[in-house]
């Protein structure tokens, strides 16, 4: 599967909000890191991550607005929409994938605005 596919996929995988399917898509020494916040690293650590963040929120829809890649690179933007604290959130986020040549992904960087997050936090 090409890069571009491996990207697409994982992002539709992300509404069945299982943790242990999404984190079979990484690379073992594989980075993901949302800019505001610090880097997780590591397939063990990513997958904790993501166990706590659809723990607290369910499953999540990625819808891509447009896609693009080059050789093993692919970059997306999209709005990922889901529910904290009983608020429906449509945060519009710009998301860069490497993947390897084993078809798994090597580094996830996701650029967004906190603003959105921390106003609902308060609530």
């Amino acid at each position: 599967m090409d890069a571009d596919a491996v990207v697409t996929e994982f992002c539709a995988r992300w509404a069945d909000s299982n943790p242990e399917t999404l984190a079979e898509y990484f690379a073992e020494d594989a980075v993901y890191h949302n800019i505001p916040m610090e880097p997780v690293v590591g397939k063990p650590a990513i997958k904790d991550f993501l166990a706590g963040f659809l723990g607290a929120f369910g499953g999540i829809v990625f819808t891509i607005h447009h896609q693009t890649s080059a050789g093993r690179v692919v970059m997306n933007e999209r709005t990922d929409v889901f529910t904290i604290n009983g608020n429906t959130v449509e945060l519009p986020v710009m998301g860069v994938f490497e993947v390897d040549e084993d078809g798994k992904i090597a580094a996830w960087r996701d650029y967004f605005d906190m603003a959105p997050l921390a106003a609902l936090g308060g609530q």
